[in-house]
């Protein structure tokens, strides 16, 4: 059931990671193709500053994956709420300020990032800043939203947000090279309404009383703000580090040969920044699946899905990437003609594309592992390998490389700094084991002692009846191995038998989709632990015994009466019933 989880959450979780660089995509497509070479230097001169406000939508967002996430794994309704109020009123007060100050002092921004020297160059780089910081409230709320789509279920939403921003924006670019002559400020502005148009089909869903997650004034506390803020700190590090990398390039490219051959090879970079922006997406995807999984997982002390997790986030990391690989080297020629109309930095891109793009496998492995041991609770170590994959060891090769190589130097800086992050990803694994091992026990780096011990614990599949029947026949003989009265192991065969069979009543026969059954049992000092989790259509069995106590022969009021607590939610589409004996 988690890999196919993994999957139903990866689609909707690449698209939602597209959300900033969908726009910067398009935007530089028609910025290359219809408007001067100059607009699409300053293009690649303002990806600092939109790097930073997509930054600090990152560290809310993770913050909200981390802490929301926990608060689910522990049925903490009211935490969950307290964090939705909280990360919306952080995300509104930080875009809004933000936004102000960068508008405001757009011209000095713009100087800072290296358009002073063209008069041409620093005009249309102010106008681009301009007219995207307009939709940054938009942008980073849109980042924040995610989780709580995911958590919730809502991924169709999620997938039309994303497809209607898209179309609009390409509209309005449209409108902007055929009909307005507003250059650099018309593409920020495009940008900047397909954000709101993406916040508007979102917004309902936490509005009215069906609402899952919902504004709450009297949840707005400095503990869960601090909190948060610790949660995404990682993250902040990670795109911080980033932004950083980006400056020093800019820099470095803007020295190679003369003025016009550097302005060439900023504006090579910002093509590659933005195809490898669109790339990064999948890894940043299976990355973000693996962090909200592994908050949930790990709250749960569940070893056995977190193992699983390792397993298919390394798989699809792997799989996704290849792909792209091989689409890349040969199409480079194609997709550098898409965004680029200036001989001069056409072949330096080319060139540095395929060089880029060798370095897309281990990066999504690095961002995957760096994103899980986040939602285990290392977050020391999610914020040193940021800065290693993100910063340091990139910028120690481009440096170096720069001097031996040139400009292709340079572009070998990122497979180099991401392979070598892979590697110490490694040793830090096989230090904490003892031993080298590529096994995802090995690398789930949980301690030994971590949740229950196997002989207390018995993990179950039902896909049908006979397996039912099985799964609480299994229960039985584990709850009898373990000195329980033949009362208390009835009970328990009983509870798995009765819910099971409900289930593969009610939820199997909906529809036409493949369904399955989790059977979780765990024997916890003095009391019996179940819990069911199953992939069908959303229902509420605690709800119900609540509701219909009169019905004592049927088959969940039995469990009703067999149990001393009984608690459930329904966390990214599945539902969880937890019963203790």
């Amino acid at each position: 059931m988690i890999k196919k989880l993994f999957r139903q959450m990866l689609i909707s979780q690449i698209l939602s990671s597209m959300t900033v660089s969908l726009c910067m995509l398009i935007d530089s497509m028609m910025i290359g193709r219809f408007l001067r070479p100059e607009a699409l230097t300053a293009y690649g001169l303002t990806t600092p500053v939109l790097l930073i406000f997509a930054a600090i939508g990152n560290m809310i967002g993770a913050g909200v994956q981390v802490l929301c996430g926990k608060a689910t794994g522990r049925n903490d309704f009211e935490g969950a709420n307290a964090c939705f109020t909280v990360s919306a009123s952080v995300c509104g007060a930080v875009s809004v300020a933000g936004a102000v100050l960068c508008f405001v002092f757009a011209r000095p921004v713009a100087i800072m990032l290296g358009a002073g020297e063209d008069p041409v160059v620093l005009r249309l780089t102010v106008d681009y800043l301009r007219g995207f910081i307009v939709g940054a409230p938009a942008f980073m709320a849109a980042q924040v939203m995610v989780p709580y789509f995911q958590i919730t279920g809502r991924r169709s939403r999620l997938v039309t947000a994303v497809v209607c921003m898209t179309v609009a924006d390409i509209l309005l670019d449209i409108l902007n090279v055929t009909v307005l002559p507003l250059e650099t400020l018309g593409m920020g502005l495009a940008s900047s309404v397909s954000y709101y148009v993406a916040f508007a089909i979102g917004i309902p869903c936490f509005i009215g009383k069906k609402a899952l997650f919902r504004f709450r004034a009297k949840l707005l506390k400095k503990k869960t703000a601090l909190r948060l803020l610790r949660y995404g700190v990682p993250t902040v590090v990670n795109q911080l580090s980033l932004v950083a990398f980006v400056y020093l390039l800019n820099n470095l490219l803007l020295g190679v040969g003369d003025t016009r051959n550097g302005l060439n090879a900023v504006a090579a970079y910002s093509v590659i920044t933005t195809i490898g922006n669109i790339c990064y997406s999948f890894g940043s995807g299976v990355a973000n699946v693996a962090l909200t999984l592994s908050s949930i997982f790990y709250t749960d002390k569940d070893r056995t899905s977190l193992r699983t997790l390792v397993s298919a986030m390394t798989y699809y990391a792997a799989v996704i990437d290849v792909a792209l690989i091989v689409m890349i080297l040969p199409s480079a020629p194609f997709l550098v003609d898409t965004f680029l109309d200036n001989p001069g930095a056409r072949q330096m891109a080319i060139t540095g594309l395929r060089l880029f793009s060798l370095s897309l496998l281990p990066s999504a492995i690095n961002t995957s592992f760096k994103l899980y041991f986040q939602g285990i609770n290392h977050s020391g170590l999610t914020q040193v390998l940021s800065v290693l994959q993100n910063f340091a060891l990139p910028a120690l090769f481009a440096v170096g490389l720069d001097l031996a190589l040139g400009v292709n130097g340079i572009w070998l800086s990122f497979l180099c700094g991401e392979t070598l992050t892979l590697l110490v990803i490694s040793v830090i694994v096989w230090i904490k084991n003892g031993r080298v091992s590529f096994t995802p026990d090995a690398y789930s780096y949980l301690p030994r002692d971590y949740g229950v011990a196997q002989e207390d614990l018995l993990e179950l599949s039902v896909n049908d009846r006979e397996g039912a029947k099985s799964a609480a026949e299994r229960a039985y003989a584990f709850c009898l191995d373990h000195g329980e009265s033949e009362e208390l192991c009835n009970d328990v065969m009983t509870c798995i038998r009765e819910v099971t069979d409900n289930i593969l009543s009610h939820g199997f026969t909906k529809d036409k989709k493949t369904h399955s059954i989790d059977v979780r049992v765990v024997k916890d000092g003095d009391d019996t632990v179940i819990r069911i989790r199953d992939n069908c259509f959303n229902f509420d069995p605690v709800r119900y015994m609540r509701d219909h106590k009169e019905r004592a022969d049927s088959g969940l009021m039995r469990v009703n009466s067999r149990v001393k607590d009984a608690s459930y939610v329904n966390s990214l589409g599945l539902n969880n019933l937890t019963l203790t004996v």
